[in-house]
C-alpha cells in the first residue's frame, strides 16, 4: 500500500523531459539557489537544473565530463562523481560551475568511474567505483580498468588517504548510511547480483571506520536498485524498473510509487523536505510524500 507514504491527493508530476539518461539528483535549497534540483543527463554530457519557483530548466554545465551521483558535504558544497575524469570532485552550488578534483587514483592506478557518493558526519567521502563510465563511450570514455576490481572507497580529505572499505561486490552502485551511520547500504547492479547489501560500520580504537558482515538485504525487481535515499525512520527509497520502491530497514518491501519510466535515483527536497524528486530515463518527476531524508548524526 503506497498511501501511507504519499500525501493525500498527491500525484506524480513531470517537471522536465528531454534527457537520454537522467541521473544523480540533488536538492539545492535557497537562498543561494532559490530552491533548485540539479541532476545529470549522462549521455548528453551535461548537468541540468530545475528552478521550482520559475518552473524553468536550464543547462547548468555542458561538457560536464559525464557526471553521475552527487551529494553535499559538511559545508554545503556539492561533491559529485565524474565518469569522464574518473574522479570524485567538488563543485559549487551557485550559478557558475567550478569543479575541482578531490581524488582520482588508488595506489598509483586510476579509478574506474566513480558512480555515487555520500559524505559521513566526520566529513569523510564514501563512493562506489563500478566500470560503467569506461565500458563504452556512451557514458564516459572507453578505457581499461587499472586495478582488479570494483570497490567502495572512503576518502579522508584531511589526510588524503583513500581506503577500499568494501571489495566483495560485483558492481557497487548506489549507497547511503542508516540514520545513525551504523550500517552502510550499497546496491550491486552487476551481473547475477541486482540487490541491496548491508554492511556493519565499525570504528576500531583510534582507527578509521571499516565495513564487515556484508549481507543481502533486498533483491530489487523489476530493474535494479541504481540509487536510493534513507528516510528518518531508516526506510530505503530506491530506484527500480517500475518506479520507486520502499523497503524497511529489515529489507521488507513496503510499497511502490509507480513511475512510467525506469527510475535511476531519487532525492528528498523542497522547503519542508517532503518533495521526492525522481530521475527516470528521460525525465525529472516529483511527488509529495510523508517522509523526509535522515539527517547526518550530530
Amino acid at each position: 500500500m503506497v498511501e501511507p507514504f504519499i500525501e493525500s491527493g498527491a500525484e506524480l508530476r513531470r517537471l522536465y523531459t528531454g534527457s537520454v539518461w537522467a541521473e544523480g539528483p540533488i536538492w539545492l535549497p535557497g537562498p543561494e539557489t532559490a530552491g533548485r534540483v540539479r541532476w545529470s543527463d549522462i549521455p548528453n554530457n551535461r548537468i541540468l537544473e530545475h528552478d521550482l519557483t520559475s518552473g524553468r530548466t536550464r543547462v547548468y554545465s555542458s561538457g560536464a565530463e559525464y557526471t553521475n551521483g552527487r551529494t553535499r558535504d559538511l559545508t554545503g558544497a556539492v561533491v559529485q562523481c565524474s565518469h569522464g575524469r574518473r574522479a570524485v570532485e567538488r563543485d559549487s552550488i551557485d550559478a557558475t560551475p567550478a569543479s575541482v578534483t578531490l581524488v582520482d587514483s588508488w595506489r598509483g592506478r586510476r579509478l574506474n568511474s566513480p558512480n555515487d557518493v555520500v559524505v559521513a558526519s566526520d566529513g569523510a567521502i564514501w563512493f562506489t567505483d563500478p566500470p560503467y563510465g569506461i565500458l563504452t563511450n556512451k557514458e564516459g570514455r572507453q578505457a581499461p580498468q587499472e586495478y582488479d576490481g570494483c570497490y567502495v572507497f572512503r576518502y579522508d580529505e584531511s589526510s588524503g588517504e583513500l581506503t577500499a572499505v568494501i571489495t566483495d561486490m560485483v558492481h557497487p552502485n548506489g549507497l547511503a548510511f542508516s540514520p545513525d551511520e551504523s550500517t552502510l547500504y550499497v546496491s550491486d547492479t552487476g551481473e547475477g547480483a541486482r540487490h541491496i547489501r548491508a554492511y556493519d560500520v565499525q570504528i576500531p580504537d583510534g582507527g578509521a571506520p571499516v565495513c564487515g558482515n556484508g549481507r543481502v538485504l533486498a533483491t530489487v525487481r523489476p530493474g535494479a536498485s541504481d540509487g536510493f535515499r534513507i528516510d528518518t525512520e531508516g526506510r530505503i527509497w530506491t530506484s527500480a524498473g517500475d518506479g520507486v520502491q520502499i523497503y524497511s530497514p529489515e529489507g521488507d518491501h513496503l510499497a511502490t510509487i509507480e513511475v512510467p519510466e525506469t527510475v535511476s535515483n531519487v532525492c528528498f527536497g523542497g522547503e519542508d523536505g517532503r518533495e521526492l524528486f525522481i530521475t527516470a530515463t528521460t525525465s525529472l518527476y516529483t511527488i509529495r510524500v510523508t517522509a523526509t531524508e535522515a539527517p547526518r548524526p550530530a
